[in-house]
């Protein structure tokens, strides 16, 4: 039960209060080279959602990535890794350090927080919530990192703001809709089509489905897939069987383009008399904080039960936890 009341006590990360050490080293610019994996630069891309005047770069790789000398002399650059065992997010740690560049990091702890004390570079240490006594997966730590985010770029107003969802967001409120979508997605492969400034919102609904209901996923942006992915369900005899497999979900947002949201419409409709099922998600809530976290929630509870649907355990990785020990060999 500990994803399921993860999931229903997230409401609880809002009231984490992040603090800089090293707080007199922080490099201040508005340009930013985050350097995350998985769970620990989904924030990175919800940040880039709610600040787009930054000027952010998302690394998800080793070292860094190939700009100037004098582009990567005017960024911080952000080591983000929830465990801090991240060997991708360590080695951008050392090249950084390497390089003589500006560092912070986040983390819970590992080898990267250590690292970040004994050389004195900027670090906001995560809190360490556990639920039903297990420590949450860093896909369940968004509202920490992206709090951890916003105070190492000085946002202090918006981390005001979203602190607020302590009281005021209810992820209970999603559940019935998120079980509702798991129950239609049962048998079936789900992408999450989204306008290319909900981005990050259709990513982590993959991410959601990969790792906690344990089944592909897959997502797409308009307009882009009107000039490609579409095409590829224009089901015909000979490969209806490939299509039938897929579910689409599409993420609607009132502040949309227009020309978005009738793109949306036809696409679905067009699906629709192909007999390929279909279904519509608002993005919707009084602030930017509330619609990104209401969707995810919706997303969180439709992985869960797709997980309990199949007989599945939904709060752990087994497949990563195999393949880190097999590249560790």
């Amino acid at each position: 039960m500990s994803m399921y009341n993860a999931i229903k006590l997230s409401a609880k990360q809002f009231a984490f209060e992040p603090k800089i050490e090293n707080e007199e080293k922080l490099k201040k610019t508005s340009k930013y080279i985050i350097a995350g994996m998985g769970g620990s630069h989904l924030a990175g891309d919800l940040l880039k959602m709610v600040e787009p005047e930054l000027d952010i770069i998302i690394h998800r790789n080793y070292g860094l990535p190939p700009f100037s000398a004098e582009d990567l002399e005017e960024r911080l650059i952000i080591l983000s890794s929830y465990s801090g065992n991240t060997e991708e997010v360590l080695s951008a740690y050392e090249k950084a350090g390497e390089l003589g560049l500006s560092r912070a990091v986040i983390s819970l702890g590992g080898k990267l927080l250590d690292k970040a004390k004994k050389d004195k570079v900027p670090y906001v240490q995560m809190e360490n919530i556990k639920v039903d006594g297990v420590e949450i997966q860093p896909r369940s730590a968004l509202a920490l990192n992206l709090k951890s985010l916003l105070k190492i770029v000085g946002k202090e107003e918006k981390l005001k703001e979203i602190s607020k969802l302590e009281n005021n967001f209810k992820p209970e409120d999603f559940e019935e809709e998120g079980k509702k979508l798991a129950e239609r997605l049962h048998g079936r492969i789900p992408i999450i089509y989204s306008s290319e400034q909900n981005y990050a919102i259709a990513y982590n609904w993959k991410i959601k489905f990969n790792e906690t209901g344990k089944i592909p996923a897959f997502y797409n942006l308009l307009p882009e897939l009107n000039h490609n992915e579409m095409t590829g369900f224009d089901v015909k005899d000979k490969t209806k069987a490939l299509s039938e497999k897929f579910y689409f979900i599409f993420l609607k947002d009132e502040a949309d383009h227009v020309k978005i949201k009738e793109r949306m419409n036809i696409v679905a409709k067009l699906y629709k008399e192909r007999d390929l099922p279909t279904c519509e998600i608002k993005v919707s809530g009084e602030n930017i904080y509330h619609k990104i976290f209401n969707t995810l929630t919706i997303a969180d509870f439709a992985a869960y039960f797709t997980a309990e649907g199949y007989g599945l355990e939904s709060e752990q990785v087994p497949m990563v936890e195999e393949f880190k020990k097999l590249i560790e060999n």
